[in-house]
This record gives C-alpha cells, sequence and structure tokens, in this order.
C-alpha cells in the first residue's frame, strides 16, 4: 500500500516537470527508485524536471523584461515629445538649442524621429509692430562690392532663336563664371532691351518711393487679390503693397473684384497697387510668374526690403513683425521656409513628375546636369537644413548677395525647368559659404497666411509629356520658344551615363 502512494506521488512530481511516462511502460522498482531519490546519472528524470523548470521560468521572465524595456522605452520617447513640445512653446532661451532647427541638438531629435511635426505653430514674433526698431543703413558686403547686370542680348549666330529673350542668351562659359563670387560681377539677370515685362510709366514712378515692398503676383487670371489683415497704422504707412498682374489677369480682376482708379492713373484693389506688366516674356504663365517672385529687386530697384507672398495667399502677420522675426533679430539678408515633406531636391523631382507638374523627361534632365555637376541628395551632413524650399514666401535685405543669388536663381529658372524648388538648393550649393540663409519651419509659414484655392487649375500637354520622342513632329508645339532653352542647348558634357540617385519617398503627401 505504502509503495502505491509513492508511486502516485512520484508520477504527480513528474506530470509537474513536464516528464510524462508512457502507459506501455510498467513501472519497477528500479524506476521508483529512480524517481523517488532523483539520482542515477545525467539522463535521470528528476535532472530533467528540474532543468526544464529553470528553461521555462528564463523564457517567461525574459519575455517579461522586453516588455517591460519596450514600454519603458515608448515612455521615453512620449516624455520626450511632450518635453520638445512644451519647450518650443515656452520663453525659456535655455531651449532654444532644442527648438532651432539648424542646431545639432534638434537635427538629433528629428533623426530620431523625436520631433512632432505640426502644420502651424506660434511665430515668437513681438506683438507691438510700434515698438520695432528698424536697423539704420544697409547691411555691408564682405565679398561683393559692386554688381551690374548685362543688359543686351545677343543673338544666336543661326538665328534659331528668338532675339531678344527677357533672360538672354547665356551662354554655358557664362554660367559657370557667374557662381564664383569676386568684388565685382556683371551678370545675366532678366530685363533685356526689348525683351518684355514692360511697366507703365505711371507705375515705374510710383514704385520708386517704395523702400519697404510686400509684393505679390496673380498670371493668366489665376487669383484675384486677397486683402492682408492683422496690418499696423505704421505698417500701412511704412510699406508699398504691391500686386504684379498681366493682361489676361487684369480683365479677370476687372471682372471679379472692384478696381478703383487714382487721379494718376493708378489702379488699386483694396490696399494692394495693382502693377501691369506688358508684353508677357514667356510662353508658360508659371514661369512668368518667376519675374516679380525672384526678382523683385529688379522690378522695384529703390527698395532695401521685400517680403514676397504667392497671389493665393492672404497675409495674416504684419510685415514689420515679419521682418524683425526672420531677418533683424538673427543678422539675415535671405529668409524662406523649409519644405513641408522633401528635403532633397531629387526627392521633390520625383514628385513633380508624379503629379504632372512639367514634362518628366525635362525634369529628368534637369537633375541629370546638376547630378553631373557635384549636386548631391540632402543629407544631415549638409550645412543646409534643407536643400528643399517653400517658395511662396521670400524675406529679403536687398544687398548685393542676396540680389547675385536672386539673378542666379533665376537663370537656372530661365535656362531650365519653371520649377523653382529644384533650383534653390542648386545655386546654394554652387555660391558655396559666400550665401547665408535662414531656412525657418514650416509650422511657422503655414502660420503667417491663409491659403485660398485657386480660381481654376493650371494645365497645359506638356505637363503630360512622358518621352521626348513627343516633342517631335506634331509635338514640337509643345517647346517652350522663349524659356528652358538650356534642356533643348547641347550641354558641354555626355550626359547618357548619368544615373541619377534612388529616390525613397519619405512622406505619403510629397
Amino acid at each position: 500500500m505504502e509503495s502505491e502512494v509513492q508511486r502516485s506521488v512520484s508520477l504527480r512530481a513528474n506530470r509537474k516537470g513536464g516528464n510524462y511516462r508512457s502507459h506501455n511502460n510498467h513501472s519497477s522498482p528500479s524506476n521508483s527508485k529512480d524517481v523517488e531519490g532523483g539520482g542515477g546519472g545525467l539522463f535521470s528524470s528528476g535532472k530533467l524536471s528540474s532543468d526544464y523548470a529553470m528553461k521555462i521560468i528564463w523564457k517567461k521572465g525574459f519575455i517579461r523584461l522586453v516588455l517591460v524595456a519596450g514600454i519603458l522605452w515608448m515612455l521615453l520617447i512620449l516624455i520626450v515629445l511632450l518635453f520638445h513640445i512644451w519647450s518650443c512653446q515656452s520663453s525659456y532661451l535655455f531651449f532654444s538649442a532644442i527648438c532651432n532647427k539648424e542646431s545639432k541638438v534638434y537635427t538629433i531629435l528629428n533623426t530620431w524621429g523625436f520631433v512632432p511635426q505640426q502644420h502651424r505653430c506660434p511665430i515668437p514674433v513681438i506683438s507691438n509692430p510700434d515698438r520695432i526698431v528698424i536697423p539704420e543703413g544697409r547691411t555691408h558686403d564682405q565679398i561683393i562690392k559692386n554688381l551690374s547686370y548685362v543688359m543686351e542680348d545677343k543673338p544666336v549666330k543661326d538665328g534659331s532663336q528668338p532675339s531678344p529673350l527677357f533672360g538672354g542668351h547665356q551662354s554655358w562659359k557664362q554660367r559657370e563664371k557667374s557662381f564664383k563670387p569676386s568684388s565685382s560681377m556683371k551678370v545675366h539677370c532678366g530685363f533685356m532691351h526689348n525683351g518684355g515685362a514692360d511697366m507703365d510709366p505711371v507705375d515705374v514712378k510710383y514704385v520708386e518711393k517704395c523702400r519697404f515692398v510686400v509684393a505679390s503676383g496673380i498670371f493668366d487670371g489665376y487669383d484675384v487679390p486677397h486683402q492682408p489683415s492683422n496690418i499696423s497704422d505704421r505698417s500701412k504707412e511704412l510699406f508699398c503693397f504691391l500686386i504684379v498682374v498681366d493682361e489676361i489677369s487684369l480683365d479677370f480682376i476687372k471682372e471679379n473684384v472692384t478696381v478703383l482708379e487714382d487721379h494718376n492713373g493708378g489702379r488699386w484693389v483694396g490696399i494692394w497697387r495693382l502693377i501691369l506688366l506688358k508684353h508677357s516674356p514667356y510662353d508658360e504663365p508659371r514661369r512668368n510668374g518667376k519675374v516679380p517672385k525672384i526678382l523683385t529687386h529688379r522690378l522695384f530697384p529703390q527698395a532695401q526690403y521685400s517680403i514676397w507672398i504667392d497671389g493665393k495667399m492672404e497675409l495674416i502677420v504684419d510685415p514689420l513683425q515679419i521682418l524683425e522675426r526672420y531677418l533683424w533679430r538673427g543678422k539675415n539678408t535671405f529668409a524662406i521656409a523649409q519644405h513641408k515633406h522633401h528635403r532633397s531636391i531629387y526627392e521633390e523631382a520625383d514628385a513633380n513628375k508624379r503629379r504632372k507638374r512639367y514634362a518628366r523627361p525635362l525634369i529628368d534632365l534637369h537633375m541629370k546636369i546638376y547630378y553631373y555637376e557635384g549636386m548631391e541628395p540632402w543629407s544631415p551632413k549638409k550645412s543646409t537644413v534643407s536643400d528643399v524650399p517653400e517658395g511662396a514666401i521670400i524675406i529679403r535685405e536687398h544687398t548685393a548677395t542676396s540680389n547675385l543669388f536672386s539673378c542666379l536663381w533665376f537663370n537656372e529658372v530661365n535656362l531650365f525647368t519653371p520649377r523653382d524648388q529644384l533650383s534653390f538648393g542648386y545655386v546654394v550649393y554652387r555660391l558655396g559659404g559666400a550665401f547665408k540663409f535662414f531656412m525657418f519651419p514650416n509650422c511657422e509659414y503655414n502660420s503667417l497666411f491663409v491659403l485660398h484655392p485657386h480660381t481654376r487649375e493650371h494645365s497645359s500637354k506638356v505637363e503630360w509629356v512622358k518621352s521626348l520622342s513627343e516633342f517631335k513632329g506634331n509635338g514640337s508645339s509643345m517647346k517652350e520658344s522663349r524659356g528652358g532653352l538650356g534642356l533643348w542647348t547641347p550641354y558641354p558634357a555626355d550626359l547618357k551615363s548619368v544615373v541619377l540617385p534612388k529616390v525613397v519617398r519619405t512622406s505619403k503627401a510629397g
């Protein structure tokens, strides 16, 4: 009886430890002894039961450890995110390195994914525009002392291209030389004699008095002027609000909003003075829009400061506050926002092709030229926050260096595709450290304005082109006759072997 009880206890112990015996095996005295005593050698059932139990305990403990570590990591990320949001919205100077997009701390946090991507965020402006102190004099240039412009266009010898062109027939050698800053420079910068974009004499006289300018533009009737809000009386007296239009847009605006005419013949829509440009220089309306946008200093040569906003935007921040925040506070002469989705021009080019912003093969050719000339995709190793801006707002002091950059940027838009975001980072790269600018957070950019939809969407046949062969025969009419000629002029090197860097799409929206 005692032996049966011992066998029962032993069997339960084996089952508990996981060492099950076959029902066909009958327990012998020797087997009972092994179970009861736990001895008998390496393969004894007692040792197997003990090892198995330890493995179960270790495995469960490891799983708990992994789960606890994962929870702690998620809590750490949450704490960092909340701390970042709180610190950037607080007024403590200690946290400026965390919130400054140009700082190493910010770059590391952003690379690790710890920086929340906000659509809008508060802009740290001085609350009362009347208290803003305007700097005296002008910012002195360290390198460029004298900047002048080519004014007469030299036509090509074979007569294959119209002349004169607004942007001129810039040769590859002239283009290369323009990227080497020197104390005295003469560069192409649009506005060739008899090249188009002519301003009415009454407007020429009016803008001569404009030292501070808020400028905008409407071409091909895509928009109507949107009145800015939150403008102080001081800024209304100080700034000229100028909106550049072509003849099609002027007619469209007259049909849709009230246009008043003063005793000098000036046209007004609210606070905006309409500036008519006659004889559009390009076939492509988007390329025409780059003239006032990039060459603001050429249209309004007396202006010392300018703020450009696209025609579809309603400005909601006082312009004096903008100049103080983005230029004067940091002693900058050029400020522009970072693109919301892209940092590499090759990623931006890929998005342009997918969204049919211009002919795909011509965008590829444009990028091949840049890649051949040494323009690498953006990486954290670069000194710039990004190579791709949001170009809808540009804030400038019109210094010689700032003007040179604008000229060279426009020349690239004139030579290649009208997508100015593809050229911005390239010109920065070519000028090296000679051009300094402030690229501010995209969330601040979105807090400067209210975005209105276009009255209609732009569309042209060239945007649907997928192959260069489509430009042959009847498709030759899709070629622009006065812009983008660098895409059809033989490049002084073999680009056939150039393979563009692979694009990794970092954003679904991009």
